[in-house]
């Protein structure tokens, strides 16, 4: 496992564990929008990683980029369609996209079975 990975799943896990430990409503509530958003519906779990993908990389955010590549991944998204991925927020992101991709590639190269 990279040294990327490792970081960003540990910090993710220390600061979640952190955050959801101060039994604030709100943020818990946030926090269980989110799960639902991407449990299966109309559209299954899979589609929905990619989507966030996608707009994670249109936002720049690249720690929602990192957890989106990883849920993409365990949910059998090849890379061959990461690449697809990559390309539709290239095109709606615009070049400001670019340095974003770049670690996105990064980040997936490190992934374990590489």
């Amino acid at each position: 496992m990279g040294k990327r990975l490792k970081e960003f799943q540990s910090f993710r896990k220390k600061m979640n564990d952190r955050i959801l430990g101060t039994d604030n409503r709100a943020i818990k509530r946030f926090f269980g929008v989110d799960t639902l958003t991407y449990e299966p519906g109309k559209l299954d779990t899979r589609t929905k990683e990619m989507l966030g993908l996608v707009s994670s990389m249109v936002l720049r955010c690249d720690d929602c980029v990192a957890y989106h590549i990883l849920q993409c991944k365990e949910n059998g998204v090849s890379d061959e369609e990461m690449f697809e991925v990559f390309s539709v927020a290239l095109t709606v992101g615009g070049s400001i996209v670019i340095p974003h991709l770049r670690r996105a590639v990064a980040f997936l190269d490190e992934l374990p079975g590489r």
